[in-house]
């Protein structure tokens, strides 16, 4: 828990509003009673609609509100700021090119050993020598969380070296402020962020380029960012950067190591990378060398690190420079390594190994809060919080170990406005207690600071340092630039001329894999809610005639088949309670239609980086009316009817969005492709079920059919009210131009692999027109028979082997594109690994 207290951020020391908030509450003031809240409620929807809350309700929810009253710093103040974050980013890049250097630090008694081998973040492997190569490349941006103390002045809590997360939460809170509260922009000049991306985004392209010219050949140089993937907390904040600094966004398994040198699997072959923008852990990067168990990171990329193949930014082992028990070095370290007396200061620090130390912390316990020595992202422990017995406990492992704990001042940080509930029960302006984060990037020559950062607003049960939350409230923060200079961003980069490329092999492997499935499911998804919707119109018109019986026995076989419902056909169709009861089990947590909610919005989040704005807002509005509407059909026949509707509406929003809005290259081809192969198969395995009728009751079957396939309004324009096999059969199996039938999706699925390979002869295409010409054959076979109902009751063994050769057809072009991955899918619903299951 934090300490109450604190100075208020508009006061300045005479008890006076400082200049800089002045114009700002003259602007929330004109807002009126209620007025504040009601921005906030805006902010709210807005960070909704944009997608930076999770898509499922409850579904790794990792949201941050942004609180509408900003945190104001000064020009002046923030040139003091940026002066003395810059001197201590200079003295970590010193600290860890010692410590993974010469360590004179070590050998001549200024650190204890227990502060640098005790630490987690100090990896051996960071410190094998590189001939030629400049130790302070270890670190490339730093950040340093910071809060202002009981006398005004900002003190730094927590440096962050090993790459700190909040930076796209600072942009979008800019963003969406800016958005939500335009006027309060009017009237002050504020710095804006952009550059700070420009000259980050110039950086990586300097350093990509220095290790490209060492190489053979002349290629554009490459920059990719590495990520533990969408289970991350953080994952917004890594597509995020991926977009704006222009890099490719990677996991472990999409890279490999040849010859020494890092590649990106990709559809065309491998890509060469050339500067790896690190936001993995630097323990679980190289499962060689460091975090042995590790699935995420890439064997060999260390070696290649080592043989300047790569540039890896921040250094896997920069974190080391974390440490909490450092701060109280700082000082003496400055001196000694910079020459210059250290200008921001840490708030007040001791490593308890030192005796003297350890009897200041027994002499005022309340005082004080207990860290990690080492590790800077573990949470800090108010002592004056504890119960007496908890305390006791606490100090006595801290005497049993004392080497591997530090304490820290309990410094109650400062308030500012913020929106909340008042005393008086209504909404309005309330102090609360805020601590600053604050980003720097080394642009080869000098640190330069973002011209603002991210403020978290602290609740009264949080507590000070340690890793940034999955989730909270923030604020915007201004910097007001009072010369009313303009702020220049950096020259461009001179690069040479880029070939134009309109090819789809630059594609990784990966992505192309989850566009893939992320087709496939969508259409399963579809696929199931019209059964339903299919199976809930004969139920729900009272008493079913004999034909309606046989009918919805035949539906209850498509909903096994499909895996949407579990149990035997007999005991499911015995009445139609049984069968009500399955499809509305199907929606709940855990049944089929809820899992392949959640598949879906797994799947839009891991491709989330190959969509525009625009794009991933329509699929996630309208798969959270569609999940919302599930949600609440868990009783009713009606509730869950309309249900169904919704998804219907989201399946068709996503092929309408990627129709219109995507480039016809990899990214929707092996979308479109997904979708087609997944319908292939659907129909011809509910085909193969409602056919598979005797002759005598084949007119309702091929009714039934046409249903399935929304092709009773085609076939009636053409047919008028003449049901008959041959015409019927050819509308659904046979009819190129029917978006609902087979021969539309074998056709689209040879089109789309010959456009992905560049080639006609692979054998999965062949493979693809032969299961087309076999679609037609059927179909010929039914009109040429002079009993056409006779010839249509034996198709159903045609289908099922038409079906089988989709899914083989589907394994090869999994083993074709996807085999670079160690993972593979399954076709049917009912896997228990996932998305993905073992290779």
């Amino acid at each position: 828990m934090i300490s109450e207290g604190g100075v208020d951020e508009m006061v300045d020391g005479q008890g006076g509003i400082r200049p800089q908030w002045r114009g700002l509450l003259g602007v929330l003031g004109a807002l009126g009673e209620g007025g504040l809240a009601e921005r906030a409620r805006r902010l709210d929807r807005a960070f909704d609609d944009e997608g930076v809350t999770s898509i499922l309700p409850g579904a790794n929810d990792h949201s941050w509100r942004c609180d509408p009253v900003p945190l104001l710093i000064s020009a002046a103040e923030f040139a003091e700021l940026q002066a003395g974050l810059a001197q201590r980013a200079r003295l970590m890049q010193a600290i860890l090119a010692d410590i993974y250097g010469s360590q004179s630090l070590l050998a001549d008694g200024v650190l204890p050993p227990a502060l640098v081998f005790a630490n987690p973040a100090y990896l051996r492997p960071c410190g094998i020598a590189v001939p030629g190569a400049d130790r302070l490349s270890l670190l490339d941006f730093y950040a340093a969380d910071l809060i202002r103390g009981p006398d005004g002045a900002w003190r730094v809590l927590a440096d962050r070296t090993a790459g700190a997360a909040g930076i796209a939460q600072a942009r979008e809170n800019r963003r969406m402020l800016a958005r939500v509260m335009p006027e309060a922009f009017r009237g002050e000049q504020v710095r804006v962020l952009r550059p700070f991306f420009d000259i980050w985004q110039d950086s990586l392209q300097r350093m990509a380029g220095g290790i490209a010219s060492r190489q053979e050949g002349k290629r554009n140089p490459s920059v990719a960012l590495l990520t533990p993937g969408t289970g991350s907390p953080y994952w917004f904040e890594h597509m995020f950067l991926s977009r704006e600094l222009s890099c490719a966004l990677v996991e472990g398994a999409d890279l490999t190591v040849r010859a020494g040198a890092v590649f990106l699997k990709t559809l065309k072959g491998l890509q060469p990378v050339d500067v790896l923008l690190r936001r993995l852990d630097g323990r679980m990067i190289d499962p060689v060398e460091l975090e042995a168990g590790s699935l995420l990171g890439v064997p060999g990329l260390m070696d290649a690190a080592r043989g300047v193949a790569i540039r890896i930014t921040n250094d896997p082992g920069a974190g080391a420079a974390e440490a909490p028990a450092l701060a109280g070095w700082l000082p003496t370290l400055c001196l000694r390594l910079l020459g210059e007396r250290l200008l921001l200061a840490s708030v007040p620090t001791m490593w308890l190994g030192d005796q003297q130390a350890r009897t200041i912390l027994h002499e005022q316990p309340a005082n004080w809060l207990i860290r990690s020595a080492g590790d800077g992202r573990a949470a800090a422990t108010p002592l004056a919080a504890l119960a007496e017995v908890d305390r006791a406990a606490l100090l006595a492992r801290v005497e049993a170990q004392p080497w591997a704990y530090a304490a820290t001042a309990a410094m109650p940080p400062s308030v500012a406005p913020s929106v909340g509930a008042r005393e008086n029960g209504r909404s309005g302006m309330v102090p609360r207690q805020v601590m600053l984060r604050m980003f720097l990037v080394f642009d080869g020559a000098e640190w330069r600071a973002m011209h603002g950062g991210l403020a978290r607003v602290l609740a009264p049960e949080d507590r000070l340092a340690g890793a940034l939350p999955g989730s909270g409230i923030a604020k915007d923060v201004w910097v007001l630039n009072d010369d009313r200079s303009d702020i220049i961003g950096p020259a461009a980069v001179p690069l040479g001329s880029l070939p134009i490329r309109r090819t789809t092999g630059d594609l990784p492997s990966r992505v192309a894999d989850d566009l893939f499935w992320l087709g496939r499911y969508v259409e399963r998804l579809e696929a199931a809610a019209r059964l339903i919707r299919a199976t809930l119109n004969r139920l729900t018109r009272g008493a079913p005639l004999p034909r309606e019986l046989t009918e919805v026995q035949t539906l209850a076989q498509c909903l096994l088949h499909a895996g949407v419902i579990q149990g035997d056909l007999p005991s499911i169709v015995a009445s139609t309670t049984p069968l009500a009861d399955a499809m509305l089990g199907s929606v709940r947590e855990g049944g089929a239609v809820g899992r392949l909610f959640e598949r879906v919005a797994r799947l839009i989040e891991l491709v989330r980086d190959r969509l525009t704005g625009d794009m991933y807002s329509a699929f996630t509005h309208s798969l959270r009316l569609a999940h919302a509407d599930a949600q609440r059909a868990r009783r009713s026949l009606d509730q869950l009817a309309h249900a169904m509707v919704g998804i219907l509406r989201f399946s068709s929003s996503v092929a309408g969005v990627a129709a219109e809005n995507m480039v016809r290259g990899g990214g929707w081809l092996f979308l479109e492709l997904g979708r087609r192969m997944e319908r292939a198969w659907s129909v011809t395995g509910q085909l193969a079920i409602v056919l598979d009728q005797p002759p005598s009751r084949i007119e309702p079957a091929l009714r039934l059919a046409l249903e399935l396939c929304d092709s009773v309004l085609t076939y009636r324009s053409r047919y008028l009210t003449v049901l008959q096999a041959a015409p019927a059969l050819d509308l659904v199996l046979a009819d190129p131009g029917n978006p609902r039938g087979l021969a539309f999706q074998l056709t689209a699925i040879r089109d789309l692999l010959r456009e992905a390979t560049g080639e006609t002869d692979l054998p999965f295409v062949a493979e693809a027109e032969a299961l087309l010409q076999e679609a037609l054959a059927a179909v010929r076979t039914v009109s040429e028979a002079a009993e056409q109902a006779e010839a249509a009751s034996h198709l159903p063994a045609r289908l099922r082997a038409i079906e089988t050769g989709v899914a083989d057809l589907s394994d090869q072009i999994s083993r074709h594109f996807f085999a670079v991955l160690p993972t593979a899918h399954t076709v049917g619903m009912n896997d228990t690994n996932g998305i993905k299951g073992a290779a």
